[in-house]
């Protein structure tokens, strides 16, 4: 039980640090509290929140996979190398395509309620 209850430690632990070093970590979580804030000025159906809720975490989740990989490719590789660059550059892109993808769902279920 002891190791399962430090399993959240540990994760809370990771939580904190992206939120500590990584400026695009706290960016992203302004823009999920502004999504449920007008998510909830505009009364979202459950489809619809559902739709926000996996569009908030695909992003936060591969936006702490991308920090992950930093730091792992930092670790096993200090010095500049173009394949190390190439690797941080793919996880950052990752973070980028969920990020379009979670604008599109955004824009799918905010916009209409403007019009």
């Amino acid at each position: 039980m002891e190791r399962f209850l430090n399993s959240f430690i540990y994760a809370f632990k990771g939580l904190a640090y992206a939120f500590k070093t990584q400026l695009n970590f706290k960016i992203h979580c302004v823009a999920a509290i502004l999504a449920i804030a007008l998510g909830l000025y505009v009364h979202l159906s459950i489809a619809e929140w559902t739709w926000v809720a996996i569009s908030i975490g695909l992003v936060m989740i591969i936006e702490v996979l991308n920090t992950a990989i930093e730091v792992l490719v930092d670790l096993i590789s200090p010095e500049k190398q173009p394949k190390a660059g190439a690797i941080k550059d793919l996880a950052a892109a990752a973070v980028l395509m969920s990020v379009f993808v979670a604008l599109t769902v955004g824009l799918f279920i905010f916009v209409p309620k403007f019009i």
